[in-house]
């Protein structure tokens, strides 16, 4: 890095998101509440340097434009500075990030839209919504092959949301009294893999198929409404009876019923796989925060690589849902 341009920098900072309920059925223009998930970030930082553009992070190290597997934000990059009127190259960019890669945690949106913060903060530009999230989607959609748009949107807002595919957001105001534990698997998933494997269920098996992407929707617009009455108990129900839904649609694991069913023994109100499935992540409901941990306890016994715990009950805490 060239030592003698050190003075001028930029930061961004994202964090994650975790889709309470409508994973994959929200591709279809069903309806999907997500949720910031603060408690892993993805921090960026730019500074000069001389020649082509260069990542520094635990993923990867070296010139960005030859590395394949981040062509995406390579593509995003090109993107901004041609918008930008500015050099795409001379770029030293380091990734400092908490959260789990492929695991369904929107690791790959954070990690876009915190570069492309570093990169508004280090040109001094700003971009309205629209700008934004269609920045970030040139690089969500090379990693998923058909991004919904959900992860950019709630990572934009920072706040939960009730989104619906090509419509405005819905904040929702999340009051409950009660608390979500997430956990890891350990294993890696694919978003793209399993969004295509959707896609040729609905050829071979139609009707069966459509029916739980439909059922998916409606779930999503229960949970809606028992989030708005309050109803924590019956939330539950309707996140073990989404994780059903999405075991029809060939997405859950082996690792993730496991774990779903280890929350349940535990006395979890409810619990489900989140995000895009075979593999990732996991999520639970509990009334008590002593009973969260208790049921976070028994999830890291039957295998959970890593544990979080959010209270449900004040979603303008930075440290919560």
């Amino acid at each position: 890095m060239d030592a003698l341009a050190q003075t001028k920098q930029g930061i961004g900072t994202a964090h994650g998101k975790v889709i309470l309920i409508g994973e994959h059925a929200v591709v279809y223009n069903m309806p999907a509440i997500a949720l910031p998930f603060t408690a892993a970030t993805v921090s960026v930082s730019i500074q000069p340097c001389t020649g082509e553009n260069y990542i520094d992070s635990a993923y990867y190290t070296g010139s960005l434009a030859s590395s394949e597997q981040l062509n995406h934000l390579h593509q995003m990059i090109q993107a901004v500075c041609t918008y930008l009127e500015t050099s795409a190259d001379g770029l030293y960019i380091t990734i400092d990030s908490s959260l789990p890669a492929e695991r369904g945690v929107g690791s790959s949106a954070a990690v876009a839209s915190a570069t492309l913060r570093a990169l508004c903060d280090y040109f001094d530009a700003e971009l309205d919504e629209a700008s934004f999230t269609h920045f970030v989607s040139i690089s969500e959609n090379m990693v998923h092959g058909q991004a919904s748009g959900i992860d950019t949107e709630v990572i934009f807002q920072q706040s939960p949301i009730y989104f619906t595919k090509d419509q405005p957001p819905e904040t929702l105001d999340l009051q409950l009294s009660g608390y979500l534990i997430t956990a890891d698997t350990g294993v890696t998933g694919s978003t793209k893999e399993a969004v295509a494997d959707i896609q040729q269920l609905l050829i071979d098996y139609p009707t069966k198929t459509l029916e739980a992407i439909q059922k998916l929707g409606q779930l999503a617009d229960q949970a809606k409404d028992t989030i708005i009455s309050g109803n924590i108990k019956q939330l539950g129900q309707i996140l073990s009876n989404s994780h059903l839904q999405l075991k029809q649609l060939t997405v859950s694991s082996p690792e993730l019923d496991q774990l779903v069913f280890t929350a349940l023994q535990a006395g979890a109100l409810g619990a489900k796989l989140t995000g895009s499935g075979r593999g990732g992540c996991m999520i639970a409901l509990a009334a008590t925060e002593a009973e969260a941990q208790q049921i976070a306890d028994a999830l890291q016994q039957a295998g959970a690589t890593q544990t979080w715990i959010n209270s449900l009950g004040d979603s303008t805490d930075d440290n919560l849902y």
